[in-house]
């Protein structure tokens, strides 16, 4: 049986059904190590367990391991070492075909830099995200409407991203990561290019997102962003230590 077999995209589970013991990410003894002279150990022997409804933060500065850790969750690298699962299923031996399966069916972005198409509609930014998430067709324009509604843009459906404040490009990044209904959204120096004002409307809205069930692991260098989290982990030369 195929690991699509096994995660075909649907809706999230219910938190009250009988796996939700089952971390939505456990990492155990996970490590990264690029070639080179000597070869640089990005991560190392990481072990990290998220549960369901965590908010979860990592700090660290740069060249911390923070991407590396970010591109092994998101499924778009593989550990040199260590397992990775997602929602129970080990990940490494899975084809390129089954991990981008479970990446648009299980797992939400939000970059720092937005990565909306500067020459769609909102609507349509949103829209794309479900032709790779498994939402059904006659779904996907309700989904992404009530996407946009809660992130409170239902008024710049029409709006090009390119006239909207960076906030509101942020938040219609946050409609895309949640409309296929992920099991985990990854958010990447969410309030990297915004001000102190729209940073704390995003914030905001991961904290109503958090309340609402949804799993969050934020990657930062900036303590604020990370205090809104419930677990605090800090990451250094690629190891991880959680923040009581």
């Amino acid at each position: 049986m195929s690991v699509v077999e096994l995660f075909e995209p649907g809706p999230a589970p219910d938190p009250r059904a009988a796996h939700e013991h089952v971390p939505v990410i456990e990492l155990r003894g996970l490590s990264r190590t690029f070639p080179g002279t000597p070869p640089v150990e990005a991560l190392r022997g990481v072990d990290l367990r998220v549960g369901r409804g965590d908010y979860v933060s990592v700090i660290g500065p740069s060249g911390s391991g923070k991407s590396t850790l970010l591109h092994i969750l998101g499924l778009l690298d593989r550990p040199t070492a260590g397992d990775y699962l997602l929602d129970g299923l080990p990940t490494g031996e899975a084809s390129d075909e089954d991990r981008a399966t479970l990446r648009g069916g299980r797992i939400g972005f939000v970059f720092q830099s937005f990565h909306l198409l500067p020459h769609r509609s909102v609507l349509d930014n949103v829209l794309l995200a479900t032709l790779y998430s498994g939402v059904p067709r006659a779904e996907r324009r309700d989904r992404a409407l009530a996407a946009l509604d809660r992130v409170g843009l239902s008024h710049r459906l029409d709006f090009l991203p390119t006239v909207l404040s960076g906030g509101e490009r942020q938040r219609v990044a946050v409609a895309r990561a949640v409309v296929s209904s992920p099991h985990v959204l990854l958010a990447d120096e969410p309030t990297g290019n915004l001000d102190s004002e729209n940073s704390a409307g995003v914030l905001a809205l991961f904290d109503e997102l958090h309340r609402d069930g949804l799993t969050l692991v934020v990657i930062t260098h900036d303590p604020t962003v990370s205090a809104h989290a419930g677990r605090r982990i800090r990451i250094a030369d690629g190891l991880l230590t959680e923040v009581a």
